[in-house]
């Protein structure tokens, strides 16, 4: 996409209700004006012009004109171009009367003419009092736009007094609605990442929004990779032309107030005493007038920023290199004096010192560093890592580096580290906080086997001497088993420990085991007790200081277990709601780990709702987050994003996940996984395929005791037809598991298989509460298609009209159910799956080959479909299905 695309395409998004106001009060005959206030850049002029062509669309005559400062020095200057050319101003009480008369003029429109005008805090006296003559006199609609923030201007006083004019205000935008706007754009999903990156840097500002977008498109720095937009590499430095412009702003500061912006624009926010050593008051106080800083509070301090993020951005290029290490060097000394108390102080003392002279203090950097990471800014994080020198880096500056380059997502250089680290530990709690690491490490991170996983906590338990170390590494042994899979070992392991009694003595430890009883649980089909673990969880890591842990006490870590146990007992919009709240708050944070683990709790429990758009998009931005590998992640984000789009009818994309998935290498697949592969199958017709796939998968999360995958594979073999083959297992999987979900999947299953429409009508309401539309809409719709066959029209009509509601609210997605339930109920599954071949113009020896009969028996099914379908080709068959 190009530059000028990007800047032709900027749509008018958020200002409905201000477009639907000036529609009203144009209709009121008492109203004069409109007018519309905001600071610079939040889209008034736009809003003014779509304004002025609904005035057209309302048959209204338009003049428009913009005000200037240049044009404020000469009378009428700005709008003498709307003015008839005959009148004689020179005598302005006439002149004023005969303008107005002349605009009013008999056999014209009697309504008012909408004089657009952009900044009329800009005009000129005498256009003023002119203007408001006209709108007093009812033959001017006056619809303007003002800056605001500035002090109060009597031309702005003089044209907006009085109820007949009415005021808006606008503001920059939030968050929903940049995303909103993004995605009109660029005409694609954008990643929740680049959306927060966007709207932190313009601030919200539709003007900077749109040139940091322009910039980023023109640069390669904001790409889309068929699924998703997302920022690639390098700075967000915008435009020329949004460069120029900040500047221009920032050149209205005094010259004594420059040191006040450099600073801030390297070390920003600052306190205000800090600020004061630098400028007088009222300075200050001149600088925050012109808005060029903001001041607030942050806890007990008072502090102060830019009043824009890019005023940083934009400062900084324009610093020479004196200047910059100048205004650091006396930062840093200030800072000393000051005592630097404050736990941000060292993260500032450290990256000023090496912002300035290239080193730092070892002590200074670790102590950066690990508040850094803490704070989830890897990347700096690293760069004060990675300035320590080689020769004094021990165990625990090891063990600092190893978790950064987890959470960093540097999975094979976290592994070296934290190797090094496990050969020079000695003390105990090295021991067991390296060997703890590595196992999250290699698990999450690198993928690897039970046995490996068994050999790192065999070699840690023979330098551990202390129930707690023991304890520790138990606790490290049982998540590292639910990472490959191994659940019922790990709640074995976790069991023991008599986790309900409390979090002594390791709050740190005893949360790691929760949240890892909470979804192994989860997993073996326990949802409810589940639920119960994540909110103790929860209750817990709120209750402590939070900076005193590690990054497994962060609330969103826990959020995504609670939304995992949510989504198993079946309350997948609850679900969902927990999860995008935390979502919205890491993603801002910068949170790695957390992002992605929400990721896919909302992409799972959006395939699972039936919404395979919402699903594809967290799907494919878990994918982006993920590469180039993460074990567990990487590859169930590759299969629900097949899966999701093959449920969109988007083949190319589904079977381009499933590419990338097969290139791929890891132990132990999840079962779950087979999803993917089953739905593009189904898509493509081939049902028994599918279903013999998802069989397969089953069995094999049934052996491994993952009830969870279990039953989801073989619910999915029951909405491809198989439900005959699978009601019983999936009964029994109801009645081990006890769960709500569970049981209602048991219950679609043995209704399919039955073919009862009250069943299945029954079952689609439960599906229904528990926010599982598609599947809801599955069994209302087979519902409506046996009630039809049976000579029950008015239910039928009854059940289809339910099923469409449902279908309606799942993103068009197409099933086999959905799309020929309806037509093709009377045939025999043999005959459906022969028709959906044969609709997409496969020829019958393929066919054959594909369901292993011969050509014969493939033709005579054709004739049976056609026979009860009434039809007479292939053509029609497909018309047939696809209606």
């Amino acid at each position: 996409m190009r530059q000028e695309d990007v800047l032709g395409r900027w749509p008018l998004v958020g200002r409905a209700v201000q477009l639907d106001t000036f529609d009203e009060v144009l209709r009121e005959p008492r109203s004069t004006g409109f007018l519309i206030f905001g600071p610079a850049g939040v889209g008034k002029s736009r809003l003014a012009e779509e304004c002025a062509e609904r005035a057209v669309r309302h048959g209204r005559r338009v003049g428009r004109a913009v005000a200037t400062a240049a044009a404020a020095s000469v009378p009428l200057g700005a709008i003498a171009h709307l003015l008839p050319a005959q009148v004689d101003l020179s005598d302005p009480v006439a002149g004023f009367a005969a303008v107005a008369r002349l605009l009013s003029r008999p056999g014209s429109d009697s309504s008012a003419t909408v004089l657009l005008i952009d900044d009329i805090h800009l005009l000129d006296a005498t256009s003023a009092v002119l203007l408001r003559q006209l709108m007093d006199a009812g033959v001017a609609f006056l619809l303007g736009t003002v800056r605001s923030g500035g002090p109060p201007d009597t031309i702005v006083t003089a044209l907006s007094g009085g109820d007949a004019v009415h005021q808006v205000d606008l503001a920059e935008f939030e968050r929903p609605e940049v995303e909103i706007l993004l995605e009109r754009v660029l005409g694609g999903p954008v990643g929740s990442s680049t959306v927060s990156q966007l709207f932190t840097a313009s601030g919200g500002n539709p003007l900077y929004l749109r040139e940091l977008v322009a910039g980023a498109v023109a640069s390669g720095a904001l790409a889309s990779d068929g699924e998703l937009w997302e920022m690639t590499s390098g700075p967000l430095s915008g435009t020329r032309r949004l460069r120029d412009l900040i500047r221009s702003r920032l050149s209205a500061a005094p010259p004594s107030s420059r040191p006040v912006l450099d600073l801030l624009a390297l070390c920003e926010p600052l306190s205000m005493a800090r600020l004061a050593q630098e400028a007088a008051p009222s300075t200050l106080d001149r600088l925050e007038q012109e808005g060029l800083i903001v001041v607030g509070r942050e806890r007990r301090r008072t502090v102060v920023r830019l009043a824009h993020p890019l005023y940083g951005e934009v400062r900084r290029a324009d610093m020479t290199a004196v200047r910059r290490r100048e205004t650091l060097l006396r930062h840093i000394a200030l800072l000393r004096e000051s005592g630097a108390r404050r736990r941000e102080d060292a993260i500032h003392l450290a990256t000023c010192q090496l912002a300035a002279t290239g080193t730092a203090d070892t002590a200074l950097l670790a102590q950066a560093a690990a508040l850094a990471t803490h704070a989830r800014e890897y990347q700096r994080a690293l760069s004060l890592l990675q300035a320590v020198p080689q020769d004094q880096y021990d165990v625990r500056l090891r063990l600092l580096l190893g978790k950064t380059l987890y959470e960093a997502g540097q999975f094979a250089r976290a592994e070296a580290v934290l190797s090094e680290a496990q050969g020079l530990a000695r003390e105990e709690p090295e021991v067991v906080s390296v060997a703890f690491l590595r196992i999250q490490n290699l698990s999450w991170g690198l993928g690897t086997s039970y046995r490996n996983l068994l050999d790192i906590i065999g070699d840690a338990r023979r330098h551990v001497t202390t129930p707690l170390g023991r304890d520790v590494l138990q606790v490290a042994e049982a998540a590292g088993c639910f990472a490959v899979g191994e659940f019922a070992r790990s709640i074995a392991l976790l069991e023991p420990l008599r986790l309900r009694d409390g979090q002594r003595p390791d709050v740190m430890t005893w949360l790691v085991a929760v949240t890892t009883m909470s979804a192994a649980l989860s997993f073996t089909g326990r949802g409810e007790e589940a639920v119960d673990w994540a909110r103790r969880a929860i209750a817990v890591s709120e209750a402590v200081d939070a900076e005193t842990y590690s990054m497994t006490t962060h609330e969103a870590a826990h959020a995504s277990i609670l939304s995992l146990a949510l989504t198993e007992s079946g309350r997948l919009r609850e679900a969902r709601s927990v999860s995008s709240l935390a979502h919205d708050t890491v993603v801002q944070e910068n949170a790695g780990t957390e992002h992605k683990l929400l990721a896919f709790h909302l992409g799972r429990a959006a395939w699972l709702a039936g919404h395979p758009a919402q699903a594809r998009r967290w799907y494919a931005e878990l994918a982006r987050a993920s590469r180039p590998h993460t074990a567990i992640l990487l590859p169930m984000a590759l299969t629900g994003l097949a899966a999701s789009a093959a449920l969109q009818g988007d083949l190319e994309a589904a079977e381009a996940a499933l590419a990338e998935h097969g290139r791929l290498t890891r132990p132990v697949p999840v079962p779950e996984e087979q999803l993917g592969h089953a739905w593009v199958l189904a898509a493509k017709g081939e049902l028994s395929q599918a279903r013999a796939l998802l069989t397969a998968a089953a069995r094999e999360a049934g052996d491994r005791r993952q009830l969870s995958f279990e039953a989801i594979l073989l619910t999915d073999v029951a909405r491809l037809g198989g439900a005959r083959d699978v009601a019983e297992r999936l009964a029994e999987i109801a009645e081990e598991s006890g769960g709500h979900f569970y049981r209602v999947r048991a219950r679609l299953a043995a209704a399919f298989a039955a073919q009862s429409p009250g069943d299945l009508l029954s079952v689609a309401e439960e599906l229904e509460t528990i926010g599982a539309d598609l599947m809801a809409a599955e069994a209302a719709g087979t519902a409506a298609a046996i009630l039809r066959r049976t000579g029950d029209p008015r239910a039928a009509q009854a059940a289809d009209l339910r099923a469409r509601s449902l279908a309606a609210r799942c993103e068009g997605a197409s099933t086999p159910a959905l799309a020929i339930e309806a037509t093709t109920a009377q045939l025999t599954r043999r005959e459906r799956e022969v028709a959906l071949l044969a609709s997409q113009g496969m020829p019958s020896k393929e066919i054959a080959a594909k369901l292993t009969v011969s050509v014969r028996t493939v033709d005579n099914h054709l004739r049976q479909v056609y026979m009860k379908l009434g039809i007479a080709t292939r053509r029609e068959l497909a018309a047939r299905l696809r209606g």
